[in-house]
């Protein structure tokens, strides 16, 4: 492994990297100098080997403060990966059917049209409950009894399982609640004992108060006032009721670069990590089900995990097609679309992950044992992949020997 020190006009950047991906190292380095990246980390891991890990920057926009090797930052919906990820490890000890109707397990789920709805359908976004149409109280998103009250009385937006539209924040509690049943502890509780600690993971679902020190400070994106606007961006300025603006903007006030948010169990965007536990925690997935000679997932649970369970033409929240598996997002190529509609991540035809608000990823793919994670401070547009972190996954790609990611899949 060669170690890497290289000054950039927004700080330094370290790590070391197998000679072979040099290229990722490259991409990382322009997305300093010409992408405007702040601060960031990069790691994967091919073969349960690492190949890459990296880090630079700054952890802020106000002083020169380092991102170093330990820094922390929040990876959004990259969170749901690990919420899903404690569902799949329940099912695999037989302590859930994934098929099985939700109220086997949440009795109070089980009203208001919802009564046929199964856990498949909270995992691949197609149970009807993508926002709240009633406001949301502040700090709503804190407290967790509240929202599970409020989601078990939600009428659904469509009839369970007839069409699928993403879950941007609400997936934490659907699936962190029968987590919480099932296993008789909190989500967060959960994932620290049965997947972070043994995996020996930097990710936080409720994050301690001691750590905090060591998180980066979020820069949101600010669009600009000459578009292209997405379909996503005009439904919520223009109709403040659509499933696109309630499940953005009705939150109860959240702010999640916050102590109250960071200490919060939002299984759905709250998790806080860097990109060496992102890709540490995709390994098993990438490796059958193993790694560091623990077992958590037999190969037929993983090649589940990673099948596509939902589809559509049209999203309800986002308005762009997407894919889905159990919990997880598929390569999606919105390249060719019009009007700005482009968001996409593209990755290999049997990887699935996740990506998380304003560009940062983590992902499996088995085909070539590959686990990957990139987070970032600075957000880019939208809620898919940017071109930062999609140069990142190009990459490490090309020095796999992958020639093309012409079909919306990258392929040799």
């Amino acid at each position: 492994m060669q170690q890497i020190e290289i000054e950039t006009s927004k700080g330094r950047v370290q790590g070391r990297i197998d000679p072979a991906f040099e290229g990722v190292l490259d991409a990382f380095v322009t997305n300093f100098e010409q992408r405007d990246e702040l601060g960031a980390s990069v790691s994967l891991r091919v073969g349960g080997k690492v190949q890459v890990d990296l880090w630079g920057g700054r952890v802020n926009e106000t002083d020169a403060t380092p991102w170093t090797e330990d820094t922390l930052s929040l990876v959004f919906s990259v969170t749901k990966a690990a919420t899903a990820i404690c569902a799949h490890l329940l099912a695999e000890r037989g302590q859930i059917d994934i098929h099985a109707p939700v109220t086997d397990y949440w009795p109070e789920f089980g009203q208001a049209g919802k009564e046929g709805a199964t856990v498949a359908m909270l995992l691949n976004h197609s149970v009807g409950l993508p926002a709240f149409r009633d406001t949301i109280k502040p700090g709503g998103y804190y407290d967790w009894d509240y929202m599970i009250g409020r989601l078990e009385t939600e009428q659904p937006f469509w009839e369970p399982g007839t069409r699928n539209g993403y879950h941007m924040i609400s997936f934490g509690w659907t699936v962190g609640e029968i987590v919480r049943r099932v296993s008789g502890r909190s989500l967060g509780t959960f994932f620290a004992e049965e997947i972070a600690g043994p995996l020996g993971l930097d990710f936080w679902i409720g994050l301690p108060e001691a750590l905090e020190p060591r998180v980066s400070r979020l820069i949101p994106w600010v669009p600009g006032p000459e578009g292209p606007f997405t379909d996503f961006t005009q439904a919520i300025m223009a109709d403040p009721k659509s499933i696109s603006s309630l499940s953005l903007l009705n939150s109860g006030g959240y702010s999640p670069d916050t102590r109250e948010a960071h200490a919060a169990e939002i299984g759905g965007g709250g998790g806080i990590s860097n990109a060496r536990s992102l890709a540490a925690m995709f390994e098993p997935l990438a490796l059958g089900g193993s790694a560091g000679g623990r077992k958590l997932f037999s190969r037929d649970t993983v090649t589940r995990m990673g099948q596509v369970s939902m589809a559509t033409q049209q999203d309800a929240t986002l308005l762009i097609p997407s894919r889905f598996a159990l919990g997880f997002m598929k390569s999606m190529d919105n390249r060719h679309r019009p009007h700005g509609n482009i968001e996409s991540v593209i990755i290999g035809d049997r990887a699935f992950g996740h990506v998380g608000a304003g560009g940062s990823l983590g992902f499996a793919d088995p085909d070539c044992q590959l686990s990957f994670g990139y987070s970032m401070n600075r957000m880019g547009a939208g809620l898919l992949l940017n071109e930062r972190g999609q140069s990142l996954v190009d990459a490490a790609y090309g020095a796999l020997g992958y020639r093309s990611n012409e079909s919306g899949v990258w392929s040799t």
